[in-house]
């Protein structure tokens, strides 16, 4: 008797593990934070826009949550030369209408990208190195480049793929954007496919059966647009939602105890770092160092470093929102290197290269900052002058309205400032290219280098992994590059801030780097 009643418990136990999901099961309701603005997937680059197409489209290569490529729609890419690339393209794909997908619905997409009319944010920043696209066959494209484009893969990871057969149209770029907004020609090989979209209340997406990956756990996924994170978080825990982004910053640590809300966090790719001046002589913002910039000696930005306790700064202004740096990307990001370990604060030291370089008593200081731009960045500023401080060189922090801010830093008139920059490619390559490099506006070099540091050993570094389409090669170019960046302390990253979303129990989202919400992703936690 006791092993037929095991018998019938195991019995019904495996009867419910494999029972379908009930309707309200498999449907998925989304609160974001910003409604996309189009549907186009060529007409606005914009993450609110993209993080939309990349449910319906996809693209030859993939990013993962980390920002490395991943096969998608093309299974391998190959540099044949300096120049040309080969694609060779995933076979048995079909769009949602059930039309074969071939290289002639790539070459029509990457065309398109370059023809859509009054584009805010033009998808040709992607596609500008291309010199001319060669089918091969069906399923074998070969790209060829002005000049060596190590960065193409990762570039066309942007451009999403319509199918040609159903966006094709008299006009110059096929089915306008309206035509698309209203779902005409709205068709691609993504694990959704489009259903309606009524501006400012819902746009609702239902699961592509046909799909060649990973089929996910929703047959349908409502997103709605919810711009204010209290009424976000709100309505969650009210049950109207099951996901939404950003939940409200200030109240991360009490909802991280919350038994009604999970929290989905990841480092995301958002460096928050200081920049030195180390150009003027002197710096406008130091005037007691007998006519010098403090700034332009290695050993002092080095005792600023030292000074700085990175961990407290997450602990105690971010509640552990955010993961110390130790350079400007997290790793495994491409061009990061491994196993890296976060300085700590020796402030002993710190003094004792003060003197070293000729400054035993400081000297004053000017740290600005944005106010409101970011979460407590004036509390932040104001405690990294604290620290400096503790080691004599006294800071005053001036802290403005973002524009204000960025008016002053862009005209030089700060010894140091804090700011943040974001990579979108995932590359080491983008932080160190914008941050590190010798300011040059042709190249478009060092356009965030308010610091206006140089360093030709870096410099040469840099630009010949920028042509150096080996990829193992390049990794190690990029490291070597990092490596002597942060070894001249030309910018001190402080920490990355923590992508978070905010999920009912029984659902799992493992995060990206990037900040976008893809509900492929999300799962049911049984």
């Amino acid at each position: 008797m006791m092993v037929r009643r095991i018998a019938a418990a195991l019995a019904l136990l495996m009867a419910v593990a494999l029972a379908p999901l009930s309707p309200r099961a498999q449907e998925l309701r989304v609160g974001l934070a910003a409604e996309p603005g189009t549907l186009d997937p060529h007409f606005h680059n914009l993450p609110a826009n993209n993080q939309i197409a990349l449910h319906m489209f996809e693209a030859l290569v993939a990013q993962d949550a980390a920002q490395n490529l991943v096969p998608a729609l093309a299974q391998t890419w190959t540099p044949l030369d300096d120049r040309t690339w080969e694609f060779r393209l995933r076979p048995d794909v079909t769009f949602h209408d059930g039309s074969p997908f071939t290289a002639e619905d790539v070459v029509f997409s990457i065309e398109r990208a370059a023809r859509v009319p009054n584009a805010p944010a033009p998808f040709t920043w992607f596609t500008r190195q291309i010199a001319g696209i060669e089918i091969v066959d069906p399923l074998t494209l070969r790209v060829r480049t002005a000049n060596p484009a190590p960065l193409l893969p990762r570039e066309l990871s942007a451009i999403r793929i319509l199918s040609k057969r159903a966006a094709f149209g008299p006009a110059p770029e096929g089915k306008t954007t309206d035509q698309l907004n209203r779902g005409e020609g709205l068709i691609g090989t993504g694990p959704f496919r489009f259903v309606s979209w009524a501006r400012g209340e819902q746009l609702v997406l239902e699961r592509n059966d046909s799909y060649w990956g990973p089929k996910p756990a929703w047959q349908r996924v409502i997103f709605r647009p919810v711009p204010n994170p209290t009424v976000r978080i709100n309505a969650l825990l009210s049950g109207d939602l099951d996901m939404v982004e950003s939940p409200p910053a200030g109240d991360l640590p009490a909802l991280a105890g919350d038994s009604r809300v999970v929290l989905a966090r990841n480092p995301s790719h958002r460096v928050f770092y200081i920049h030195f001046d180390q150009f003027a002589e002197p710096s406008p913002g130091i005037p007691d160092a007998g006519g010098r910039n403090p700034l332009k000696d290695k050993r002092v930005r080095q005792a600023l470093a030292l000074a700085l306790d990175r961990s407290a700064l997450v602990r105690e202004i971010l509640a552990g929102f955010a993961v110390p740096a130790a350079e400007l990307l997290p790793s495994p990001m491409f061009g990061t290197r491994q196993g890296l370990t976060v300085p700590r604060a020796d402030r002993e030291r710190a003094r004792r290269l003060l003197r070293e370089a000729g400054y035993p008593d400081g000297f004053s200081l000017l740290l600005g900052t944005a106010s409101g731009r970011y979460l407590h960045d004036t509390k932040l500023a104001e405690t990294i002058a604290a620290q400096w401080t503790a080691i004599g060189v006294r800071t005053h922090v001036e802290s403005l309205a973002p524009q204000a801010f960025a008016k002053n830093r862009d005209e030089h008139r700060y010894s140091a400032y804090v700011a943040a920059y974001a990579t979108t490619t995932g590359e080491m390559s983008e932080p160190l290219h914008a941050l590190v490099a010798t300011p040059n506006p042709e190249r478009g070099a060092g356009w965030a280098n308010k610091g206006r540091y140089s360093n030709p050993a870096i410099d040469a570094v840099l630009t010949e992994a920028l042509r150096t389409v080996d990829t193992d090669k390049r990794r190690a170019l990029l490291q070597e590059a990092s490596r002597l960046a942060m070894d001249d302390f030309a910018v001190l990253p402080l920490f990355f801030d923590m992508a978070v979303w905010a999920l009912r129990p029984g659902l799992t989202y493992p995060g990206r780097a990037d900040h976008l919400t893809l509900v492929q992703q999300v799962t049911p936690s049984r």
